[in-house]
């Protein structure tokens, strides 16, 4: 029996190596990552995956020199205003997840539009991870379960891992079933941390602006070759 196969999850590393190895700058890098988006959120429609996250900046990258950052919002602002409407006429809706009170507010707005006008979209969903950290994303929930017991709306006894979860910025998204992560390096990097626990791992050495849908063919492929006993004999 082929493996269930509805979510995967994608750390879209490597795109500042794969400009320095070509002779470009960094943020050309960054701009040719960002066109791969739409191919892969494509191509993942089409291989009939229901879910498709990307971990697109994380509240660590805020860390980054000043001018990188800066151009890394520009070009978000951008996409948001271009690319990601394509997504639109594939039918695919398109989510965002994390502290949306680090960004800028023309780019919160946009990014409000762009998941109103999605949101009856059914093909796929593309849940775009920005300005996201799983650690504060648990330590988020943590806060409301213990503002729920403190009110006594719930009780300690209720605490369990559905309330967790639901608690969650992917409250209402199943859990990935594979974590790709491009670019050779091989760490979660604070991403999805309580999503993942039974998620089979790809690593590839090809960085994010070379992922191809073949690649992504492929290692659909192998994960229906995996037995996954979620911790059964």
């Amino acid at each position: 029996m082929a493996n269930t196969l509805e979510h995967i999850a994608i750390i879209m590393d490597g795109n500042g190596r794969w400009a320095v190895k070509n002779g470009f700058s960094r943020s050309a890098g960054h701009q040719k990552g960002a066109q791969n988006v739409l191919d892969i959120a494509k191509a993942a429609k089409e291989l009939g995956v229901k879910y498709l996250t990307l971990y697109a900046f994380s509240t660590e990258n805020w860390k980054r020199p000043k001018e990188e950052v800066d151009t890394l919002m520009n070009l978000l602002r951008q996409y948001l205003a271009r690319d990601l409407k394509k997504l639109d006429k594939e039918n695919i809706r398109i989510r965002f997840i994390g502290e949306r009170d680090m960004l800028a507010e023309d780019i919160v707005s946009k990014m409000k539009d762009i998941e109103t006008a999605t949101q009856n979209n059914t093909a796929a969903t593309l849940v775009i991870a920005l300005s996201y950290g799983s650690r504060a994303e648990i330590a988020h929930a943590v806060r409301e379960i213990a503002g729920k017991i403190k009110s006594g709306d719930i009780s300690p006894e209720n605490v369990d891992e559905k309330l967790i979860s639901d608690m969650l910025y992917t409250k209402d998204i199943p859990d990935p079933d594979i974590l790709i992560r491009t670019g050779g390096e091989q760490r979660l990097s604070n991403y999805l941390l309580w999503q993942l626990a039974y998620a089979e791992f790809f690593f590839t050495l090809t960085p994010w602006p070379e992922f191809s849908a073949h690649e992504l063919k492929q290692i659909i492929e192998t994960f229906q070759t995996r037995d996954r006993r979620y911790g059964k004999v």
